[in-house]
């Protein structure tokens, strides 16, 4: 399992070390801020369009191929910039690193649900969640400290250092695991297990998790700054969010495989946690951000790994990269809803509107859950 954690580690410290120091630190790269834009929008486009294809060919050819394969695409995508040092390569080391990481992320989903017992599913995705949650934290700040030690540059050779030695080590460490046999699968059979419950309340929670924890890194230090706090305060806030999504998983993950707490009841109550969060965003102060930032990062981290764990448990386990696949596909379409969502609101009431407009979705999907899990109590008492 370390490698996986790592792979994810990897993805998570790529995508947000790089998007965090794109417009401060590359002025030779970046010009503009449309510019900006669409090299933040080429990472994340190629992880919708890809992540689903990639999905489904572990299922065909196996999830440990595109694990490492993925990681050597990512390291080479990343010593492509290091090599070619001019700005105009950033486009295609950003695009390449995108569409390497829409291999290996499903992939390694897929072999956390494949190498652990479904009674273990909530543990495992709990402390894989926490080392991509490590990875957004540190990846900002790490990636800020090496760009400003040697350039963005600096930054890509550490990245490619660091896939191709994880790409070894899965290498050598991941057992291997031959897809399974499958019938064969018509495209309504596809659009029909996609369209189920048991597909949709989870991918949907995931995406709202996404969109909010999206909103808040972007978003919360624009309303701190507003109230005349610093950018350490803001930055601590971002940080608080991080933090408090990663410790969140490991214990919800094994909350779930004990017993103690189902995966209904759960994303309800994540839902709910993260809705309250983005309303308390809309109070004006420190306060107001700080506890934002931590409802938000308890919520998203309690959704986390319960969504994944319901997935591989309604999955049939030769059809898990496919699903996988899906869900992130789900997850990024919330990554960017969020934060267009909130701008649009903003850009036409104030910021404070923009948060109550996620906040109103979120909790119209908490309902939602809690009328699930009510359903599911009366079916279970007949």
């Amino acid at each position: 399992m370390l490698p996986l954690h790592a792979a994810g580690f990897t993805t998570a410290f790529g995508a947000h070390g790089i998007a965090a120091n794109l417009g401060g630190f590359s002025d030779d790269a970046v010009t503009s801020l449309l510019v900006l834009g669409g090299l933040l929008a080429l990472y994340d486009g190629a992880e919708v369009v890809l992540k689903p294809v990639f999905g489904t060919l572990a299922d065909r050819i196996g999830a440990k191929p595109l694990l490492v394969g993925g990681l050597v695409a990512f390291s080479a995508a990343s010593a492509l910039y290091v090599v070619a040092g001019s700005p105009g390569w950033l486009w295609a080391a950003r695009l390449g690193q995108g569409a390497a990481a829409s291999a290996f992320s499903p992939a390694a989903s897929a072999l956390v649900a494949r190498l652990n017992p479904p009674a273990k599913h909530g543990r495992a995705f709990g402390s894989y969640g926490f080392s991509k949650s490590l990875g957004y934290t540190l990846g900002p700040l790490l990636g800020g400290v090496l760009v400003w030690a040697g350039g963005l540059g600096l930054l890509f050779l550490v990245l490619a250092v660091l896939a191709a030695a994880v790409a070894v080590w899965s290498a050598l460490a991941v057992p291997a695991v031959p897809p399974l046999p499958k019938r064969r699968q018509t495209l309504l059979d596809l659009a029909r297990r996609l369209a189920d419950r048991s597909f949709l309340a989870p991918t949907s929670a995931l995406a709202a998790a996404t969109a909010a924890l999206s909103v808040g890194v972007g978003f919360l230090p624009v309303s701190g700054a507003a109230a005349g706090l610093g950018t350490v305060a803001t930055g601590a806030a971002v940080s608080v969010l991080a933090a408090t999504a990663a410790v969140v998983q490991p214990y919800a993950g094994r909350a779930l495989d004990a017993g103690r707490l189902t995966t209904g009841t759960g994303l309800a109550v994540g839902l709910g946690v993260t809705a309250a969060g983005l309303f308390a965003a809309m109070l004006s102060g420190l306060t107001g951000v700080l506890v934002a930032a931590a409802l938000i990062g308890a919520g998203t981290g309690l959704i986390t790994p319960l969504g994944f764990a319901a997935l591989a448990s309604a999955t049939p386990t030769e059809r898990l990269g496919q699903t996988m696949g899906a869900a992130e596909l789900g997850r990024e379409l919330g990554d960017a809803g969020g934060p267009l969502l909130v701008a649009g609101v903003a850009s036409a009431l104030t910021l404070a509107y923009g948060y109550a407009a996620l906040a109103l979705v979120t909790a119209a999907g908490a309902l939602l859950a809690c009328a699930g899990v009510r359903g599911e109590r009366r079916a279970a008492r007949r």
